[in-house]
């Protein structure tokens, strides 16, 4: 692969908002990335109800749920993104938390799929995207390797297309716990593409995980890190996605 694949993780930055989904496709578009990506969650079968019914003050209420339930984009709203990522030409695709969310993904005949960490050790949908025929990027954020043995191993025997992408699961996730050098282990042990998925909204991992053989790229986007909201902080701002955008390929060019 001569291109490192940028994806612009939107996921819930939106803040429940299509005016902000569009906007952060918008700069998507205009900074260089090759695809945007959202989540998709069917909150009361991912959430316990303990957990759903505890408290948390939002700007949409005063419960775990209120505020879950804002975040989640339904049908209307992703129709409206299926028709304005044709209208500006950058694809998308979401990560699926649980199987009814996938299905409901399915819908739209998306060119990737994306298998979150958290899900990894869901067999059915591991199964299920394993099948779909689409290239997957499958976050190792959560997995050991026996367990990402055979994840890979379901999905060359399903001869579907994928890409592993190291990540550690804090947000943000501190320069020197980006671990970028496991790539090269990854690329080693399971002789397949290998990507970088960034919780950190500094500009220089990403750059460093190509040089270490890494061919795709995830990183979050917002409009304002000092928006609401848990991902955020760890999220870039127009400026960084753009030279994440232009230094990641500069990197492959001068390694050749």
């Amino acid at each position: 692969m001569s291109h490192v694949f940028v994806t612009a993780e939107i996921g819930i930055n939106a803040n429940n908002s299509l005016e902000i989904a569009k906007k952060l496709m918008d700069m998507a578009k205009l900074c260089g990335a090759d695809a945007v990506k959202f989540q998709k969650r069917t909150v009361e079968k991912v959430y316990t109800k303990e957990f759903l019914d505890s408290p948390r003050q939002s700007p949409w209420g005063t419960t775990q749920r209120e505020q879950k339930m804002a975040l989640e984009f339904g049908v209307e709203q992703y129709d409206t993104i299926n028709t304005y990522s044709h209208q500006i030409g950058i694809p998308w695709y979401a990560s699926a938390w649980d199987i009814e969310s996938q299905q409901f993904l399915n819908g739209y005949n998306l060119k990737y799929n994306k298998l979150a960490s958290p899900m990894a050790l869901n067999q059915e949908l591991v199964r299920m995207l394993s099948i779909s025929g689409k290239h997957t990027f499958i976050s190792t954020g959560k997995v050991n390797r026996d367990q990402l043995d055979v994840i890979v191993d379901m999905f060359k025997y399903e001869e579907t297309p994928f890409t592993l992408m190291h990540c550690n699961n804090k947000y943000p996730c501190p320069d020197e716990e980006c671990h970028v050098g496991q790539i090269k282990e990854l690329k080693e042990r399971y002789k397949c593409p290998v990507g970088f998925s960034s919780h950190n909204p500094s500009i220089l991992p990403c750059s460093l995980a190509v040089a270490m053989g890494a061919e795709a790229i995830e990183v979050h986007v917002t409009l304002d890190r000092t928006m609401y909201g848990t991902d955020q902080p760890a999220s870039m701002e127009w400026g960084s996605l753009a030279y994440v955008c232009r230094d990641v390929n500069r990197v492959r060019s001068i390694m050749q």
